[in-house]
């Protein structure tokens, strides 16, 4: 699965075409893209039709390592 990131170099879009696209700002933008900052549901809806997939299509391999790195921490 791709990343956030290469989603968008792969539509050759800027942080800042995201951001604007989103109505929210660039740094907040790159937060999300970085995994620092998290995704409302709304957001989520909106981020996924720029590229126009689905959320899941989009957050699922994040969420998963999300996840899995939760397992990880109640194991040790």
């Amino acid at each position: 699965m791709k990343s956030l990131y290469e989603f968008r170099t792969q539509h050759g879009y800027s942080c800042q075409f995201m951001a604007n696209k989103l109505g929210i700002s660039k740094t907040y933008y790159w937060q999300i893209e970085k995994g620092t900052r998290r995704i409302s549901y709304d957001l989520s809806l909106k981020l996924a039709s720029v590229f126009r997939l689905m959320p899941d299509d989009l957050l699922y391999e994040d969420m998963k390592i999300v996840i899995e790195n939760r397992g990880n921490k109640n194991h040790s």
